[in-house]
């Protein structure tokens, strides 16, 4: 069953996107706070696929249960909620470990498309990470474990969130290529995606943070002007 927690304080919105989501096949918990979202979570042993969290609530706000539910899960998917001011906050979320975000107000066609395509993602992962053959891919002192979904720098592990882990994937098998933020986005968020380039910009620089010594002077994840990005060692 397709395993999805809502945390959202307004009882409109949380109606709207729990009916949506249970009519696309969702089995759907819902929380109207941070606190018992992270409750219902722990109830469930965090045997979620998705999460899609509200910014703005009082008590424990979207960005903290972001922060904690990643901590807790480097595979779920977790899709922020914000409004159209609230520009800052979404890149927050994503340097947080949220993988996507919604605008409000939005549609139930632009919520299941968004939600069905982290789905199949978090599915794909986990399908490659038993099945995958070759089992590491090394790249100067870096090594990637598909099994594990683990990124690893002379033997010290290096935390990642699925998408990053996907980046990296991508970055290993086209080394020294550069790949431009539309083929990222397409082989990561997928062909249908219809959110904005500027997601890979910003899981870019939360790569940068865990895997270059000097974040501002990248010595890896070099930035091709013009195009995108490419891997060096």
């Amino acid at each position: 069953m397709k395993r999805i927690l809502v945390c959202e304080d307004e009882d409109a919105i949380r109606d709207f996107v729990v009916i949506n989501l249970t009519r696309a096949g969702y089995n759907v918990t819902e929380a109207t706070n941070g606190e018992e979202a992270l409750r219902k979570y722990d109830e469930c042993s965090g045997d979620f696929d998705v999460a899609i969290l509200d910014i703005m609530m009082p008590g424990i706000d979207g960005l903290q249960v972001c922060k904690e539910l990643r901590n807790m899960n480097s595979s779920i998917g977790i899709i922020m909620l914000s409004a159209r001011t609230q520009e800052m906050d979404k890149v927050t979320g994503l340097m947080l470990g949220a993988d996507d975000y919604i605008t409000k107000p939005f549609s139930p066609s632009e919520l299941t498309a968004r939600v069905d395509s982290l789905y199949r993602r978090v599915e794909m992962n986990a399908e490659n990470s038993e099945n995958h053959f070759k089992e590491e891919f090394k790249s100067g002192n870096f090594t990637l474990n598909m099994r594990n979904h683990s990124l690893s720098f002379n033997g010290e592990s290096i935390d990642l969130t699925q998408v990053e882990f996907q980046i990296m994937e991508y970055f290993f098998s086209n080394p020294g290529v550069a790949l431009s933020r539309t083929d990222i986005l397409k082989h990561v968020w997928g062909k249908q995606y219809v959110g904005e380039e500027k997601i890979v910009d910003v899981n870019i620089r939360r790569l940068r943070m865990k895997v270059e010594a000097e974040p501002s002077n990248p010595k890896h994840i070099i930035t091709a002007w013009g195009i995108g990005y490419k891997w060096d060692v």
